[in-house]
């Protein structure tokens, strides 16, 4: 038996994966811990799985600090390149510098054989080196490592942010250690990632979507006497929570209320007085339970949603807003999957359009099946606890090597 310490960000969008290969993990008979600030993560670990939470003396500021990190990336209207430079100095700088001093500790107490880190928490990274414990880069937007290509400028910029963290908390040198150089996870098929020369310690092993538990509530009763007609989720995810979410949901309003379509919205209700008949509104979904029975799926281009509708074979609307969601969209396009929307321009008429278009043209049907036969040949959550368990095991007996030393010298 191994233990494993997974240190994540107070996103869902990056914890569910880890609870995917968590519950494998600890199905396995492994010892799993849970490193985060977010005390409610409790509520969703599988059985057996341990939260570690950082916590400081509450006194006011790092009570005030901690609030600021877990919401403060809903509360911030941005887009673009802009998004970007807003992520790393308004959120990911000041949350991993934020949250270091408590891994270390954490980690010292609970001597993981294994770290797996999010490609977003570098800290864990930094903190796996200077205590030499052998991590896993645990990547949930497969869009930060295309950005090397496509965006190289930036890319290079992001480094610049993240090796400045790394000096300044020990770690010497002008390379990152935000990614693991023995294991680095990719939630994705390489069909769907597209072509791009990458070492050999990335691997695709697709969508990790299994082992996950229900943790909402649903109007089950309601949904299944909602009809034949066909039915689509409308999503924007948990990461927006603007004011310009009553414009959004305004046109989808208009574009869908009086059509022949289902149509399930994750929202909060009280957005609007009244909702039309042919909409179940829920501020929050079991998305997982729901997808076997749904046609489509419009959605802000979020990885693990489109990720999570592809492997049930449904086509998509995506309708980009930030950060990484743009790639995203690009590659559903690539891939035949959907329509794409622009969030800035996009009109009611131009929804109820696509949403038809998704539902009546085979094609995006077909495009999506061939997507979701790559993730299943990716191997899913097994193949990633195979190359965890090698991980753990010294390179003698069969592991992974890893280079204790290799950044200090």
């Amino acid at each position: 038996m191994a233990s494993f310490a997974f240190i994540v960000p107070p996103l869902m969008g990056h914890i569910n994966p880890t609870l995917s290969l968590g519950a494998a993990l600890l199905g396995r008979g492994h010892r799993v811990a849970w490193i985060s600030l977010d005390a409610s993560l409790a509520d969703r670990l599988p059985q057996g799985g341990e939260l570690l939470l950082v916590q400081y003396d509450q006194d006011d500021i790092a009570k005030k600090n901690s609030e600021q990190y877990l919401d403060q990336i809903t509360k911030k209207n941005v887009s673009g390149i802009e998004s970007i430079k807003f992520l790393y100095e308004e959120v990911l700088i000041p949350l991993n510098r934020f949250m270091f001093d408590g891994i270390i500790t954490i980690l010292q107490a609970f001597k993981p054989d294994v770290i797996i880190n999010d490609h977003q928490l570098f800290a864990g990274a930094i903190a796996a080196c200077r205590l030499h414990i052998p991590y896993a880069t645990s990547v949930t937007a497969p869009a930060a490592i295309k950005m090397m290509e496509d965006l190289p400028g930036i890319h290079e910029w992001e480094i610049r942010q993240i090796v400045g963290l790394q000096q300044e908390l020990g770690i010497p040198g002008e390379r990152s250690v935000a990614t693991s150089g023995a294991l680095t996870l990719v939630y994705t098929s390489r069909h769907f990632f597209g072509d791009m020369s990458l070492p050999d310690h990335y691997k695709f092993v697709g969508p990790v979507i299994q082992h996950r538990q229900a943790a909402n509530s649903f109007d089950w009763e309601r949904f299944h006497r909602m009809g034949t007609h066909p039915r689509i989720l409308v999503s924007i995810g948990t990461t927006f929570d603007h004011s310009y979410k009553k414009e959004f949901f305004g046109k989808v309003i208009e574009a869908l209320s009086n059509e022949p379509v289902s149509v399930i919205v994750v929202s909060d209700t009280a957005l609007f007085e009244a909702w039309p008949d042919n909409f179940l509104v829920q501020e929050k979904v079991p998305q997982l339970e729901l997808l076997p029975y749904l046609d489509a799926v419009v959605c802000h281009g979020g990885h693990n949603t489109v990720c999570e509708t592809l492997s049930h074979g449904l086509p998509l609307v995506v309708i980009p807003i930030a950060y990484d969601q743009s790639h995203v969209a690009g590659r559903v396009i690539h891939a035949e999957s959907g329509v794409r929307l622009n969030y800035k321009r996009f009109k009611a008429t131009h929804l109820k359009e696509a949403v038809w278009d998704v539902l009546s043209n085979p094609a995006y049907k077909a495009a999506a099946q061939r997507i979701r036969q790559s993730f299943e040949q990716a191997g899913g959550a097994a193949t990633a606890i195979d190359l965890l368990e090698k991980l753990a095991t010294p390179p003698s007996a069969g592991g992974l090597a890893f280079d204790r030393n290799r950044f200090y010298h």
